[in-house]
Parts: structure tokens; C-alpha cells; sequence
């Protein structure tokens, strides 16, 4: 029972021995180190976090005073578990065996992701305000710029009907451009319904490989006993086509590129999503990942900004209306990039019948 309990909990949870040694550790810490019990007891923990961490000195500190410390924001991240792992720290004494110590961690980038979320959903409504201007103050001018275009170049010579069609690409362009900001205007309520996600990323997989992505390979990694998720297929589709897309235009046409998709159940993010009158559990995680050359630091805290990009022919909206289409589903999408490693996360709520269906609709 008590193994159950501990496997129960969503953050990494392991005691020490005194010599160094992990005595246990539950499912959580097995995924945050990247290795199973077994292996992780036949090692000592100085294996497995990064040199000089604080964390050593924390565990010593709890032996010597028998009192529990915490410490916050601590990067445990390694090569093996990929990279930076913001963590908070909680260390305590075993009563009933002196010499150990349990270690407790809580991941920074789970509280991160929630505020980033709300800044991301910020970001779309000061897009729509954007659009439903641009919509009713440009696309008019434009038409009548456009026309006058077209009735000078019944009458020009060759070289000013040049000029006269340039006029008229441009026009046209912007209209483009104004009509995909039209999308972050749209306030209608989602239509949702329970949906496979595993048949959303296929169909994704297959327009992909038979398209921008022929050359690169894609790798599936699902969970196949994950549950349906509450959302619209379409929007789903778009949002997997775009961050697909991503992935393949980040990697060098030169490099041995490759594409992961993966599915897993998450227990433990909830999320307060506004209108809603309870915390939104957020089990089922979808990632994209490549080995492209990454995102610039500099960049990550605004990817999902629309307007900012690092394609230079891109218009910056694609990453903006992944964050509003998953914001509109009560979930949340974050980046974590580093050379040959990036991933983007999509969390979002599982359908869990009827009654759920007409709360969120």
C-alpha cells in the first residue's frame, strides 16, 4: 500500500542511504532521471545530478541538524534527462531509519507553464482587438487602391504596368495577411468532442511525409491506453500540422533530421482556466520534437508572441494561434529548445463524458 501511495504521488520522490546511495525512489523519479529503480539504487545520487549541486550539501545539512530544509530553483538538469531542470527542493529526515534522508522535487517549469499560459492568452486578445481592426480599417482602403490599380494599367504603357501589378501583388498580400489575423478575431465558442489524438497526429504524419517532411524521418512514440481528448479535430489538426512544420524547416536539409511524436498520460498539472469554476486537470501530453539547431535563448520567453519569428519570410502568426487555438481548449503549449533537442508540449484535458462536454461548451 504504501508503494502504491508513493508511485501515487507526481513528483520525484527517492530516499538516500548514508553512504550516498539511492534506497528507493517512485514512478515520478524513475521518469526525472531517465532510469528505472533498479539501476537507480546500484548508484550513488552524486551519479546523477549535476557536479557542485546544492542538493548534496541539502541532504548533508538534513543529517546533521534532523530538520527538514527546502531550497528553490535549482537546475538538476544533466545531459541524460536533457538539459535545464528547474526543480524546488524539499529534503527530510527518516525517522525510522537515521542514517536516510527523503528527497522530494518539484519541477519549476510546471508553475512556469501555467503563467506563461496566461501571458500567451493575453497575447491573443490584444491580437484579436489587432485583427478586427485591421479587418475594418485596411481590407476597404485596400480595395480601392487595388481597383484604381487595375483601371491605370487598361491605359499605361509596359514599364508603368509593371508598377500597376506590383501594386495590385501588394494589395492582394496584405488582404492575406489581414484575413490570417481574422482567425484571432473569431470569439465563437469551440465546438469540442471527444477525440483520438493518435488518429489527429497519423493524418498530421501522413500529409507531412508525403510533403514538407518526405526527406525527414518521423518516429511515433504513443501511449496507446491514453483516453480520448475533449477538442476540436480540425483545430487539432492545425495545430500539430504547424508545430510539425516547424520541426522540419528547423533541421539543416544536410543533417540526418528527425521528427518525434509522442503521447503519454501526465497525472498531476491542473490548471485554472478562467470561466471555469475548478482547477482543469491537464493528464495528456503531446510533444513535437526534432533535432533542428534549436530556438535562441533570447527568443523562447516570446515565442508565442504573434509577430515574432526566426523564418526571415515568416509573419510570426503560426506559434501565436497554437497558443490561442490550445488556449481556447483550457490546455497549455511550452518550448524547450536546445541544440538538436527541441520539444514543444501541448497538454491538454481528457474527455470524461457528456456532462463535461456541455460544462466546457
Amino acid at each position: 500500500m504504501t508503494r502504491a501511495i508513493l508511485d501515487a504521488v507526481p513528483h520525484p520522490v527517492f530516499t538516500i542511504a548514508g553512504n550516498g546511495h539511492v534506497v528507493e525512489a517512485n514512478v515520478a523519479a524513475e521518469a526525472f532521471f531517465e532510469v528505472s529503480a533498479p539501476l537507480l539504487r546500484r548508484r550513488p545520487l552524486s551519479d546523477l545530478v549535476p557536479f557542485g549541486t546544492p542538493l548534496l550539501g541539502l541532504i548533508e545539512q538534513v543529517r546533521q541538524r534532523g530538520a527538514p530544509v527546502n531550497e528553490y530553483r535549482v537546475d538538476l538538469g544533466t545531459p541524460r534527462n536533457g538539459g535545464e531542470r528547474i526543480v524546488d527542493i524539499h529534503v527530510a529526515p527518516v525517522s525510522e531509519h537515521p542514517d536516510q534522508v527523503v528527497v522530494m522535487l518539484q519541477e519549476r517549469t510546471i508553475a512556469d507553464k501555467m503563467d506563461r499560459q496566461l501571458t500567451h492568452r493575453g497575447a491573443a486578445r490584444s491580437v484579436s482587438a489587432l485583427a478586427s481592426m485591421l479587418a475594418h480599417e485596411i481590407k476597404n482602403p485596400l480595395s480601392g487602391i487595388r481597383g484604381a490599380a487595375q483601371l491605370l494599367e487598361q491605359s499605361a504603357d509596359d514599364d508603368d504596368r509593371a508598377l500597376t501589378r506590383l501594386i495590385c501583388e501588394e494589395a492582394d498580400r496584405i488582404v492575406k495577411l489581414v484575413d490570417r489575423m481574422e482567425v484571432f478575431s473569431d470569439e465563437r465558442p469551440v465546438e469540442r468532442e471527444p477525440v483520438n489524438i493518435h488518429a489527429v497526429l497519423e493524418h498530421v504524419r501522413t500529409l507531412a511525409a508525403s510533403g514538407f517532411a518526405r526527406h525527414i524521418r518521423i518516429v511515433e512514440e504513443y501511449d496507446p491506453s491514453l483516453p480520448p481528448v475533449l477538442a476540436n479535430r480540425d483545430q487539432l489538426i492545425q495545430v500539430f500540422l504547424n508545430l510539425v512544420k516547424n520541426a522540419a524547416e528547423a533541421i539543416d536539409s544536410d543533417q540526418d533530421g528527425e521528427i518525434q511524436l509522442t503521447t503519454a498520460f501526465r497525472p498531476g498539472v491542473r490548471l485554472t482556466v478562467p470561466g471555469a469554476s475548478t482547477r482543469v486537470s491537464l493528464p495528456l501530453e503531446f510533444c513535437v520534437r526534432d533535432n533542428g539547431k534549436g530556438v535562441p535563448d533570447d527568443l523562447i520567453p516570446h515565442l508565442f508572441d504573434p509577430f515574432v519569428t526566426t523564418k526571415p519570410t515568416g509573419s510570426g502568426l503560426g506559434l501565436a494561434l497554437v497558443a490561442k487555438i490550445i488556449g481556447d481548449h483550457g490546455g497549455i503549449v511550452e518550448c524547450d529548445s536546445q541544440p538538436r533537442r527541441t520539444t514543444f508540449r501541448v497538454l491538454l484535458p481528457m474527455y470524461r463524458g457528456k456532462s463535461t462536454a456541455q460544462e466546457d461548451n
